[in-house]
């Protein structure tokens, strides 16, 4: 069944066949949520979030549209809400007189996933760089396909592909690794 099918399914009532959109994104939402966010437990969250909103909002899904980028799109905006609220805390506790905000929960290294690049590269990259190289290095999203993600022209797509790419090429130049 594909996924129009099991949307159609789902707006006729069949709630069932929500579970196997679950189960066939779960790992694919899990690890763009890790990437763009660097820790398990805010990825968990996102990825709850984000087909609590798919279910709530399969109404207003385009079937001329990929049911798939539809879906990064909706857990991009929810990453980037929670990177928001992320910052906002960091300088509250920053103005509050503390020394140094509280440690991460956990990083994304602690991740078993094959599909999450190593935080230490991906550290200097902006939430918007790590999404844009996780759409394309691992969906295989054209630049038209992430700038619908990302929410941007398919030019400032690659745009962020390409300052990601450099980014990671002088890190590991530096480290001396052969690129």
């Amino acid at each position: 069944m594909n996924d129009i099918q099991l949307v159609n399914s789902c707006l006729q009532g069949d709630v069932d066949e929500f579970q196997k959109i679950v189960d066939k994104y779960k790992g694919k939402v899990m690890a763009l949520a890790m990437n763009v966010l660097g820790n398990q437990q805010d990825a968990e969250d996102a990825c709850q979030d984000t087909f609590i909103h798919v279910y709530r909002r399969l109404d207003t899904f385009d079937v001329s549209r990929s049911f798939r980028s539809w879906m990064f799109a909706i857990l991009f905006n929810l990453c980037r809400d929670q990177l928001r609220k992320r910052q906002r805390f960091i300088k509250l506790f920053k103005k509050a007189g503390a020394e140094s905000p509280p440690p991460q929960r956990s990083r994304a290294s602690d991740y078993p996933s094959s599909r999450c690049f190593s935080m230490s590269v991906l550290k200097d990259l902006t939430y918007k760089e790590r999404a844009s190289l996780y759409l394309w290095a691992v969906e295989g999203y054209t630049s038209q396909e992430s700038g619908r993600v990302l929410g941007c022209t398919a030019a400032t797509a690659r745009v962020h592909l390409y300052k990601a790419r450099r980014k990671i090429k002088a890190i590991l130049e530096k480290e001396n690794v052969s690129v």
